[in-house]
C-alpha cells in the first residue's frame, strides 16, 4: 500500500483509465482527419478513404485499451511502477522485468482464426495485397477479408507476408501452426 493509502487496484485502475484516454484520442483524431482531402491525394475512392481511417481508428483503440490491461494486470506492477524481476526460488537476478514485453506481436504467435484463414487465401493466391494500397482484398471469386487494411498490418509486423503480400518462411510455418492447432 502506498503513503496515501491507494491500492495496486487503484494503480490498475490508472493505468486502464489512462490507455482508455488514449483510445479515446486515438478515436478524435481520425474523425478530424479530411478523408476526402486524404483520398484525393492518394487517389483512391474516398468511401474506401473513410473505411481505413475509421478501421485504423479502432485498431489502434483497441490496441491501446489491451495494453492498459495488459500493464496493469502484470504481476510485476507494483502502486509506485515496475517491480524488480524475481525468480521463483526468491533469488534476484539483477534485471528487472519490461513490463512491456508482451505489448508487441511475435513472429511465433499462434495464428487467430483471421489471421489463419488470410495466410491461408493468400498462400493459394485467393487474396492479394490491392496494387497501390496496405489492404488485403479477394482475386476473383470467394469473400474478400473483412478489415482488408487491419489484416495486412497484423500480419505484416510478424513477419508473416512481405509488403507485396508473399507469404515468408516465417508466415509460412504459423500457417502450419494454425493448421495444426485446427487439427486437434
Amino acid at each position: 500500500m502506498r503513503e496515501d493509502g491507494e491500492t495496486n487496484d487503484s494503480f490498475e485502475d490508472m493505468v486502464r483509465s489512462i490507455a482508455e484516454e488514449v483510445g479515446r484520442s486515438v478515436e478524435r483524431l481520425a474523425a478530424q482527419v479530411d478523408v476526402d482531402e486524404f483520398a484525393g491525394a492518394v487517389g483512391v475512392d474516398p468511401e474506401r478513404a473513410r473505411d481505413w481511417v475509421e478501421t485504423a481508428g479502432r485498431w489502434l483503440r483497441t490496441r491501446a485499451e489491451n495494453l492498459g490491461d495488459e500493464m496493469a494486470t502484470r504481476g510485476g506492477w507494483t502502486a509506485s511502477g515496475p517491480a524488480e524481476a524475481h525468480s521463483p526460488g526468491g533469488s534476484h537476478e539483477g534485471r528487472s522485468e519490461d513490463p512491456l514485453r508482451a505489448a508487441h506481436p511475435g513472429a511465433l504467435d499462434l495464428p487467430t482464426e483471421e489471421q489463419g484463414r488470410a495466410l491461408a487465401a493468400l498462400e493459394s493466391g485467393r487474396w492479394i495485397v490491392e496494387p497501390g494500397s496496405d489492404a488485403l482484398a479477394s482475386r476473383g471469386d470467394g469473400p474478400g477479408p473483412s478489415d482488408g487494411l487491419g489484416l495486412f498490418r497484423e500480419l505484416l509486423v510478424r513477419d508473416w507476408i512481405t509488403t507485396d503480400g508473399e507469404v515468408t518462411l516465417v508466415g509460412h510455418r504459423a500457417l502450419s501452426r494454425w493448421l495444426d492447432a485446427a487439427d486437434r
